[in-house]
Order: C-alpha cells, then structure tokens, then sequence
C-alpha cells in the first residue's frame, strides 16, 4: 500500500484522520509543521501528502506548490477551514489534487485519497520507467572517463535539449547508435519515436521506399499504402547512420525535408509535413565526399550544423578495462555466471590491441573469451589464452623489450603459422624461407 504523510498542527485531527488511513492500509507518517513535512519527504518515498492550510511556519498553498516542484510524483490533498474553499481551489490551481473542508467532507476522504493514490501510484511507475530508459539508451549508459569521451558527452549533452540536426563522425564501431539514442532521450522529444536506418544497407529504390514511404501501384509489388521512417518518427528523432552510402538522388530529397519539413511518398503528388530531428552519422570525410562529387555540399552544410567527433578505442585506452568489465558482466549473465574476472595479463592485452573495430570488435572479442573460459569456483577467469591470435601477440608502442627485430619477427612468423593452422611447410612458403630457417627461428624464440 501507499505511504501517506499527514502535515497538521491538531493533533487530536491528524492522529484521527492517521488512525482512519491505518485502518485502510495506508503507512502514515505525521508531523506538525511544513519544515517537520519537508524533512520527512526528503528520506522517505510518499505517495500522497495531506496537509493544513493554516501552519504555524508555512502557508498550506506555498507548501503545496513547494512540494510539487520538488516532488512532481506526489500527490497533495489541502484541508481547508469553512469558509475559507477558496483556498482549496488556488491549491488546485497551483497543483494540489483536490481539497477537503474539516468536519463536512467526512465521506469524501477515503473514496478522495484512494483516487490520489491511484494517480500518484501511476506517476511513481512512470518515473521509474523513465529511469529504466534513461538507463538502458540515456548518457548513463555510455561508459568512459576518458577525457575524448567526457569532451563528446558534454557536446552530446547540450546539444541535446535543442532540435539542432547533429552529424556523429568517427570510425566504424565506436558507438555512434548509442550517442544518437542517447541525444534523443536527453532531447523534449524523448516520448516520441526514435527510429534508425542503415543508408548502406539498402538499394535505392527500397531505401528512398523505406525512409518515405509510397502509394499504392506506385511501383511493381505496392499493393497498398506505406508509411515511411518520416512519416513513423513523427515527433521523435530518426538516425541515419552510414549517411555518406546515400545515393545522390536521395540526398537531394533530405534536403528538401531538412529544409522544409516536407516530402513526398513515392508514387504521390502531395507532400506529407513531418516533425522530426536528424541525427545523421558517417565514418568518412563528407566534405572529402563532397569534393569527390559524391556527396552533396549543401547536404553537408545542413547536416553538419553541430558536428561530435567519437573517438576511436586506441584513443580512449583508459577506458578499455571498464568497457571490458561491463561488456564480460554482460556476457556472464547471458550463460548463467554471476563472477566473472579479468586476468591483470588480460586486461594488459586488451590495452596494448591497436582495436581497428573499436568498441564493436571489443565487445565480441570479450563475448568469445566467455564462452570459451572455464568456471573455476564458481568464478570465470578471463585470461590471455581466450583470446584471438592478434589479440595474443599485440604490444604496446611503449613497451620497449616487444621492439626488437627478433621479437617482432618471431611475432609473424606465429601469426602466418597461425593462419595456416600450424603447417609449417605452407608457413615457410609463404614467408619465403626454408623449412630449416623456420624451424630454427621458432626454436630460437622457445
């Protein structure tokens, strides 16, 4: 049941009216004054909050409006004297969910609050939801301490709450979905739509079918109406990724939307408005794109208004063992583990990756390393052996020992032996030396 917090200076009336919510169900908390109240809400979750409007420290209706702001999930219910209705009503006007009149509303009180826990109980689980969103798609979840990422998620975050178009850049797998889910949780238009397409994916003619959608006939298989991205993230956010793989014809038709928050379906004559936010992202130069011919320079001009440059995995090394750690956890639960642990030697490795996939590439790297470790009390330990064979041998520009001739000799010839699955015959072919030369090269390195 809910908890409700009854704020009067009476005490025979505040201990009778707790001792009827009690009998209802209701947890009740009491206190004598709006700065007792106030205290109480500060460490404890109320549902509903009956106060005077006549306190010794406060006026009823400023408190009322006070614990709106603070706390707009709750819900509040003045008792006013006779007489004085007028002050119920202003608290309703400031935000409070209803009034009662002492001594004349007795019937009124249980069927009243039961509607404003009903109410309060609906925006409490609201909240929560926004909560659980805000986790799963908003800037919480972007992990890294680094300052390239804290410099990315600061842009990200201002740009956020306008409806300014925005370009991520960067290269492939360094979390540009992400970044756009997150802008749009973080934007007003976090209630509508967020929808996402792949520019590269697609054909032409199904890509300009799937972003506007089209009539009836207008082509060979239409059988009936289509609604377009558009035209579905109406009110919310669509992010093109890969923008640069759209055809020429294509982007002509962006700008016109950028432009006049129209378009056309295919197949139609009359344009459709639309009221949505471009989040485009690219791993190349669109002004090299557009240099080339291959891209259209007033496109990039709109598109570019407020560009974030994500970086890439060997530029935010700091952050490797946190995305490592969160990515392992991950994995775990999906096999049943709850403890996973990371090898120092292991962590080490990941650090020393060049990672040309980025966060992509880290992330299923550590999901094969999961799979392939063994539980050892209950416990998986990742350690360097479950790595790839790249994986294994790469080292780190500072580590001086890895740098000599032998060593890095010694390297490739294990990483061409490793591709020819240990034919040594094939291995020395394709090094170019003789069999004798491997074999003592190799014995060399033991």
């Amino acid at each position: 049941m809910a908890t409700i917090l009854l704020i009067d200076d009476e005490s025979r009336l505040r201990q009778l009216l707790a001792r009827i919510l009690q009998l209802e169900g209701y947890t009740v908390l009491e206190a004598e004054n709006a700065r007792a109240g106030l205290k109480i809400l500060e460490r404890e979750e109320v549902q509903l909050v009956i106060s005077d409007v006549k306190l010794p420290d406060k006026n009823g209706i400023e408190l009322s409006t006070q614990i709106k702001q603070l706390y707009p999930a709750t819900e509040i219910i003045v008792l006013t004297a006779y007489g004085t209705i007028s002050d119920g009503v202003t608290a309703i006007k400031n935000g409070a969910f209803d009034y009662i009149t002492k001594g004349d509303d007795n019937d009124r009180i249980i069927p009243l609050v039961s509607r404003a826990v009903e109410k309060a109980n609906l925006q409490f689980r609201i909240r929560q939801l926004e909560q659980q969103v805000s986790q799963r798609y908003g800037f919480e979840r972007i992990i890294g301490r680094s300052r390239p990422v804290h410099q990315a998620i600061e842009l990200a975050r201002k740009v956020a709450v306008t409806d300014t178009t925005v370009l991520l850049t960067g290269e492939t797998g360094t979390g540009k979905e992400v970044f756009a889910q997150a802008i749009h949780q973080a934007s007003p238009r976090r209630t509508g739509p967020f929808v996402a397409i792949n520019c590269g994916a697609l054909g032409k003619d199904i890509l300009e079918s799937e972003l506007f959608g089209h009539r009836s006939g207008a082509f060979t298989g239409a059988s009936r109406d289509q609604k377009g991205l558009f035209a579905e993230a109406n009110k919310g956010t669509i992010f093109l990724d890969e923008i640069g793989e759209m055809p020429l014809d294509l982007q002509a038709k962006l700008l016109r939307v950028l432009e006049t928050h129209e378009f056309l379906r295919v197949g139609d004559t009359k344009p459709t408005k639309t009221d949505v936010r471009v989040i485009a992202a690219t791993n190349r130069s669109l002004e090299q794109e557009a240099s080339a011919g291959r891209f259209r320079l007033d496109l990039y001009y709109r598109l570019s208004v407020f560009q974030i440059e994500l970086p890439a995995l060997r530029d935010r090394r700091d952050d490797i063992p946190d995305l490592a750690t969160q990515f392992a956890q991950q994995e775990a639960a999906k096999v049943g583990k709850r403890d996973v642990r990371l090898s120092p030697a292991f962590v080490q490795k990941l650090q020393h990756h060049s990672w040309k996939g980025n966060i992509r590439e880290l992330k299923n790297v550590i999901e094969r390393a999961v799979i392939l470790a063994d539980a050892s009390n209950g416990i998986l330990e990742l350690t360097p052996d479950l790595l790839p064979y790249d994986t294994q041998q790469s080292f780190s520009s500072d580590d001086t020992t890895a740098l000599d001739l032998a060593t890095v000799e010694l390297q490739h010839i294990r990483r061409v032996l490793h591709q020819t699955n240990g034919n040594k015959t094939e291995t020395a072919r394709l090094l170019g030396i003789g069999l004798t030369t491997l074999y003592r090269k190799l014995g060399e390195g033991e």
